[in-house]
């Protein structure tokens, strides 16, 4: 459930019972054994474009819902560059990924036609200002045809557990001198790791939830790199496994011990 909709396990961990709030979170997603304080956060769309069926050979007498989304997904696709940015956390993305159509047939003119967009926010950009940006691209005399609605998980695990949540994910971050991520860097040390500024993911994690909802200290730190997980290149070194377990076994040690704080 957790790739599907990030963030649902912490969340339903702190919020369900039992519940249970940590003081500091370690995020473990690939980090190439530096340590990350944040990342854009994410909010899942769809726009529903309606038309009218038809035989393909009157086509005339139909209203392809394909044609009336074309235009919408051009100006998506030019959209990045208007953007929010942010000198930590980078700039705004926005990627149509995926469409579905409803047509009787492949010999008939659509009636339906969606599309699901991901948005990755950074810092200064809100819910409502992402989906007017998309609203704005709807023509007015479509306004009743053409809809943009944010997105809703409501699906059950295999249990038939069902945590109903918004497919909003909040960006977050921490500065560089908070405690969590002085501590992270000062075990890094400890374990004999060289000396590596803190970063960021390009990517999503369950920070959104950790940090990003529940304002619960988080870092990341993890072996294996970012750029090739999720892809038939993902590897782990199992050199870096073993020395990020030197790193989750000291890490509360040095919290306790005050550094950082």
């Amino acid at each position: 459930m957790e790739e599907w909709c990030d963030g649902i396990a912490p969340n339903s961990f702190v919020e369900v019972d039992p519940k249970i709030k940590p003081d500091y979170v370690v995020i473990g997603e690939p980090t190439k054994m530096q340590v990350y304080r944040g990342h854009k956060g994410r909010l899942e769309l769809k726009i529903t474009a309606k038309g009218k069926s038809a035989h393909a050979a009157s086509n005339q007498v139909g209203d392809n819902a394909i044609y009336k989304m074309l235009p919408i997904i051009k100006a998506i696709s030019e959209m990045e560059p208007q953007l929010g940015d942010h000198e930590f956390l980078g700039h705004g993305k926005i990627t149509v990924s995926d469409m579905t159509v409803n047509t009787p047939s492949i010999n008939a003119v659509p009636d339906e036609c969606v599309i699901f967009i991901d948005r990755r926010m950074t810092f200064g950009e809100t819910k409502a200002e992402v989906k007017a940006q998309l609203e704005a691209l709807i023509p007015v005399d479509q306004k009743d045809k053409i809809m943009v609605e944010e997105l809703f998980y409501d699906e059950p695990s295999y249990t038939g557990f069902v945590f109903p949540v918004d497919k909003y994910f909040p960006a977050w971050a921490f500065e560089e001198n908070h405690p969590l991520v002085i501590a992270g860097q000062k075990t890094r040390q400890a374990i004999g790791l060289p000396d590596t500024p803190s970063s960021k993911w390009g990517f999503s994690t369950n920070g959104v939830y950790w940090a990003g909802k529940a304002g619960i200290p988080s870092i990341g730190f993890g072996p294996g790199d970012e750029l090739t997980a999720h892809t038939t290149e993902d590897s782990v070194s199992l050199e870096e496994v073993v020395k990020a377990t030197e790193f989750y076994a000291l890490l509360p040690a040095m919290l306790k011990s005050g550094i950082g704080l």
